[in-house]
């Protein structure tokens, strides 16, 4: 086989197919005697396991795993290819955790008007240094009146409750700064719900992915083995 034959089948350059060998993600080619390279079915299938690898765990990943099994290291393709699928299966954690905290604030009452520290605190049952830890870490940014106290606005309120679910299922308070983030970016629950099913989405492709590039890299190792 060229490399234009392998190339083919991905709608890929040439030079692409040429470039994956040399950065280890096939196996190296034979040449003939005037210096062109020569494919077999294991490299067809070497670069069918590494296109596959892409879409579930990253470039850099792929080329990682792909790494391991010309070295021979199958445990550390192994040990990478689990560390994915924990990663997905924290993902799936988090989008859950936050899918129903932003359902439990659709329950809230609705604030009638900016509150102080001490009423959010009271409001919340934590202590108002809890709110100011919350406060230095991002997940809450309220308006200061010219004597420097703080005022909670509604938004201010939605944040501070959003991070009290959070905080109650044990994520850090950095993970919940970027959720929240989210919510502040979003312009309220309601669109970021549109986000999470979007989000949703996206992790059942990867997880969907995974199973692809599983079954193309069983098909390349056993190929591989099968090669004298």
């Amino acid at each position: 086989m060229r490399p234009s034959d392998l190339a083919r089948e991905h709608g890929l350059s040439t030079q692409a197919v040429r470039n994956y060998e040399e950065s280890g993600f096939l196996p190296p080619a034979e040449r003939t005697p005037s210096g062109y390279r020569v494919y077999t079915e294991v490299h067809a299938a070497a670069l069918r396991a590494f296109i596959a690898l892409v879409p579930a765990f990253g470039h850099a990943t792929a080329g990682q795993i792909m790494n391991a099994v010309h070295a021979d290291s199958v445990d550390d393709v192994l040990l990478t290819i689990d560390r994915g699928h924990e990663q997905l299966l924290r993902d799936r954690a988090t989008l859950d955790s936050v899918s129903g905290a932003v359902a439990d604030l659709t329950d809230v009452e609705p604030v009638p008007q900016p509150r102080t520290i001490g009423e959010l605190a009271r409001r919340l049952d934590v202590t108002p240094a809890t709110l100011r830890a919350w406060e230095e870490a991002g997940i809450l940014v309220p308006q200061r009146e010219p004597t420097g106290y703080r005022v909670f606005r509604a938004e201010d309120v939605r944040d501070a409750e959003l991070a009290h679910l959070l905080r109650r299922g044990g994520y850090p308070l950095a993970r919940i700064a970027l959720v929240v983030d989210q919510v502040r970016s979003a312009g309220g629950t309601d669109t970021l719900g549109a986000a999470l099913t979007d989000w949703r989405r996206r992790l059942r492709t990867r997880g969907l992915a995974m199973l692809t590039a599983s079954a193309r890299l069983s098909e390349y190792l056993t190929a591989r083995a099968a090669t004298p």
